[in-house]
């Protein structure tokens, strides 16, 4: 099976399954990961050119940030979703 094809005994893939269920089971699945929204102070536009406004403002639209146990990622406009949410889950599993 899947062990032997791996180098592994049959042992270590069931212990490492039920291991895997436990810790999905005691995460509460009914309630929301929700995390408090940071809303970034922008520089004073006078201090910037309208040329230097219009190009920041052309680059922040749509820019998502997220940290994720100290791991910053922006997400920019026309990200592929599958992309960013296989990365959301890489990063919640080494946390």
């Amino acid at each position: 099976g899947v062990a032997r094809r791996y180098g592994l005994r049959p042992q270590q893939v069931f212990a490492w399954r039920r291991e895997a269920r436990k810790q999905a089971a005691s995460v509460q699945q009914d309630s929301p990961a929700f995390v408090p929204a940071v809303v970034a102070a922008a520089e004073p536009a006078a201090s910037r050119s309208p040329k230097q406004r219009k190009r920041q403002a052309t680059r922040d639209a749509g820019m998502i940030e997220l940290e994720i146990d100290g791991i910053a990622m922006r997400v920019g406009r026309g990200a592929d979703t599958k992309t960013v949410a296989a990365v959301i889950r890489a990063l919640k599993a080494t946390s």
